[in-house]
């Protein structure tokens, strides 16, 4: 199953950098105020080690809220925890319904000859990292 899940991340992957998806989540600007200041006062107060204690507790932060990436839906998508990518799994899925496919390529090939079923993959896609992620979604360069 989780090669079923890769191949449909790739294909998204695809869809979003054709449609040149992008995704900035909010609240980032604060987000890196507070990673700089604990980074400050981590090295203040603790010098290298506690450069280090930070750089751990960013890390937890990070995998607790998710993905916190201005930028490429791509990039968003291959870095999501492994549950998130199996809930946009189950939501995509559930949208191509009987398609059945072999590898990433042939699934991709299949979504790419089906302009009906891009579209609504792709409505999916956004669906969910604006539902789950709290991103706003920007289509074009």
């Amino acid at each position: 199953m989780p090669l079923r899940v890769d191949d449909v991340m790739r294909l998204l992957c695809h869809l979003s950098e054709e449609r040149s998806i992008r995704a900035a989540v909010k609240h980032s600007a604060r987000g890196a105020m507070v990673a700089g200041a604990t980074a400050f006062v981590g090295g203040l107060m603790g010098g290298p080690p506690g450069l280090a204690v930070v750089k751990a507790y960013r890390g937890i932060l990070k995998a607790w809220h998710g993905v916190g990436v201005d930028g490429g839906v791509p990039q968003i998508i291959m870095e999501l925890p492994p549950i998130q990518q199996q809930k946009l799994y189950n939501e995509v899925v559930a949208v191509m319904r009987d398609l059945d496919w072999t590898d990433s390529t042939h699934l991709i090939a299949l979504v790419m000859g089906n302009s009906v079923l891009q579209q609504q993959i792709v409505a999916t896609l956004v669906s969910y990292v604006t539902r789950e992620l709290s991103a706003q979604v920007q289509y074009g360069d």
